[in-house]
């Protein structure tokens, strides 16, 4: 089936959209015109394939490799579409079109890689390698072909390969049911707010949030809390009311772990087997060993090594903050054990005793668009760029804003997407996507990167305050932002965030750094109703406070990371219901009882919504060893913006996409490998157990 010569009116998808505009026009796009057009999108695909592998030329790399690459333009653009939607906007026919069409997208691809006589070509072109004068992205780019065929079953025969595309198949069924259970769960759970006396000790800018929450929601009353995280962790911060906290808290560690029909334990078994199914398959001992081969950790081993090396430091300090949450209760008069709703609330009181610090306050001086500007500004600062806002660009939402990305000469760089605000059309979280990434393969293409987030609403006329945590949220997916936008290549597989997985949190995190600094806080950070600009001893107080709670936060973190690996690893055997497992192994790893993993396994979209991050949530804390030692570069130079290091920085991480391994790339940059002793003193943990 082939695409017709002209668009056609009905189907806003069908047309030759995708190679002559930037997007689609999404007022005119209906949810049924997504299974017509990626139909006749893979349909295409196919044909293209089965032209590559049928031809009787003797493979090359142009005629195989670069054939791949370029092949698939209509469908990576339309299922680009598709997949943002879904995730960002959705409605109850995009999820069920999302329930229909994620297991044939995986049958889609399931094609491609157990197509024999394609992959024949494949693996002739990687075995005459060293006589093809190939350059070194071309080299790249054929390594991770074969790679990627490899790792996808093509060497598999007869009832092993139908058994892998079945497992395939059915790993897609269940991330997408995984994701909606959780969606269901955020989008069904209100508390219900009605006087003064439920909004105990909350400040007004949240006041104002809830409302604007209640203001979209089927519900008399005046304020709602909802599991949004820019709603729920100040509410814990801040109210109160125990017994209110306790109800939201226990309803936010509790999504997909119910059950219910949402329930999301059976899936996440079904799922573990089918992994561990896949990995036998491919010759591997565990799905972990399977996930870590061509990452820059290697192995479990070397994650463990990392995770059980901060975990002790991590669980001192985060009892030792425990002690001092329950001496600051007993001040005010309550003798109480902390719980894991109290924990935020009483931090934040001891925050306040300890360093004069109020949340409250601080978010005065982070209004969205202060914090957007200073997010340009430093990218302006270091590398050159400039963004315009697109006002004629109407993207799937209102909320949704466009910038016009230039460099240095005022050339086009790409285009910048920005959604900032949580709605119930929208999973929880926050994360960086494409519709387009940048290449030249095809023509100049230039990337089209879009930002999400979930920050609370405010009411009409009223500026979205942000938590500091909620204005490093926006520094580090824009760092992912860049990534994308800066990237510098030929070939499409290799652009912008295509790297390892323990890789691609570098640029991500090192941007945060500068949010920290005084220079960027003094020229960005005004209250939003004088314009002043921070005060030099708030400044201060942010800087002294930084590591303050560090030991929840990283025991938080860690426990998610360590219990991912066990349970893709022979530490799970399949038998358990995941909720023992899961209480069985935090408690063989000292689990302080007041912290809750930041991600329990039924709500962890990160690996079960798909296997993004399976056997992998540890790549934060391993790329944060590197943004440690990264971000002292500057430092050493005396110069946050050292224009020399910057264009390293920009040369070989932030446009490098995946030309180069992680462990090269980084090699390039700062000339060594970094140690766990620059994580451990950015954190503020002891470096003693």
């Amino acid at each position: 089936m082939t695409a017709p010569d002209s668009p056609t009116p009905m189907n806003e998808l069908l047309g030759t959209w995708f190679s002559e505009r930037d997007l689609p026009d999404f007022t005119k796009l209906a949810p049924t015109h997504f299974a017509p057009a990626l139909e006749i999108a893979m349909a295409e695909h196919l044909a293209e394939i089965d032209a590559i592998a049928a031809t009787s030329e003797p493979p090359t790399f142009a005629n195989t490799i670069e054939a791949l690459e370029r092949a698939g333009l209509r469908l990576s653009r339309t299922a680009s579409v598709f997949w943002i939607m879904a995730s960002a906007d959705t409605t109850p026919a995009l999820q069920e079109l999302e329930r229909d069409l994620s297991p044939k997208f995986a049958a889609h691809f399931d094609k491609i890689t157990t197509n024999r006589p394609l992959f024949e070509r494949v693996e002739t072109v990687w075995n005459t390698r060293d006589n093809a004068g190939l350059t070194d992205e071309q080299a790249r780019v054929l390594e991770r072909t074969y790679e990627s065929f490899v790792r996808s079953g093509a060497q598999l025969e007869g009832a092993q390969r139908k058994r892998m595309s079945a497992i395939k198949k059915r790993l897609a069924e269940l991330g997408t049911a995984f994701s909606q259970n959780v969606l269901a769960d955020e989008a069904s759970f209100m508390l219900l707010l009605h006087d003064e006396a439920d909004l105990a000790g909350l400040p007004d800018g949240l006041r104002q949030a809830m409302a604007a929450a209640a203001a979209e929601r089927d519900t008399d009353a005046p304020y709602v809390v909802t599991l949004s995280r820019s709603l729920i962790e100040p509410f814990l911060m801040f109210s109160e009311r125990r017994d209110l906290r306790e109800k939201a808290y226990s309803a936010w560690i509790s999504r997909g772990d119910n059950g219910d029909g949402t329930d999301n334990n059976a899936i996440i078994a079904e799922t573990l087997a089918h992994r561990k199914e896949f990995a036998d398959l491919l010759g591997f001992t565990t799905y972990a060993d399977y996930r870590l081969a061509n990452t820059m950790a290697e192995n479990p081993a070397n994650v463990n090594e990392l995770l059980e090396t901060v975990w002790p430091h991590a669980v001192n300090r985060a009892l030792e903050e425990r002690d001092s949450l329950e001496a600051e209760a007993r001040r005010a008069g309550q003798n109480i054990e902390i719980e894991g709703w109290d924990w935020r609330y009483w931090a934040e009181r001891v925050r306040r005793s300890n360093y004069d610090l109020d949340e409250a306050q601080v978010k005065n001086y982070l209004p969205l668009e202060g914090v957007i500007a200073a997010a340009f500004a430093v990218a302006n600062r270091l590398f050159g760029l400039t963004f315009e806002p697109r006002d004629d660009i109407k993207a799937y939402h209102p909320d949704v804003r466009a910038f016009a990305v230039k460099d240095r000469a005022g050339n086009e760089v790409g285009l910048f997407l920005g959604d900032y605000f949580a709605r119930a059309s929208k999973r929880s979280g926050a994360w960086m996507t494409a519709f387009r990434g940048q290449e030249r393969l095809r023509g100049a293409t230039t990337p089209i990167i879009l930002n999400v987030m979930n920050f609370a609403k405010p009411a009409p006329g009223a500026p979205a305050l942000l938590s500091f945590d909620d204005a490093r949220t926006l520094f580090h997916e824009f760092g992912h932002g860049l990534h994308g936008l800066l990237s510098n290549v030929t070939y499409p597989s290799l652009s912008g965030t295509s790297v390892e997985r323990d890789f691609v949190e570098l640029p991500s995190q090192l941007y945060e750094h500068w949010l920290y600094e005084p220079a960027v806080l003094k020229e960005f950070a005004r209250h939003h109703e004088t314009g002043e600009p921070m005060p030099d001893e708030l400044i201060e107080k942010l800087k002294a406070a930084e590591n303050f709670n560090q030991g929840f936060q990283t025991v938080e973190y860690l426990a998610c990371a360590l219990v991912d690996m066990g349970l893709h690893s022979p530490a799970y055997d399949g038998t358990e219901h995941p909720r023992a497992f899961e209480e069985r192994m935090l408690a063989d790893i000292g689990m302080p009882r007041e912290i809750a993993m930041r991600h329990r396994p039924p709500h962890f979209l990160h690996v079960f919504a798909g296997s993004g991050y399976a056997a992998g949530y540890y790549s934060y804390m391993w790329s944060e060893v590197l943004d440690a030692d990264a971000f002292q570069a500057f430092l050493d130079n005396g110069d946050i913006f050292d224009p020399a290091t910057a264009g390293k920085l920009h040369e070989y991480i932030y446009g490098a996409g995946g030309t180069r391994r992680g462990r090269d790339a980084y090699l390039a940059f700062r000339g060594r490998l970094p140690s766990v002793e620059g994580l451990l003193r950015q954190r503020g943990l002891s470096a003693v157990a």
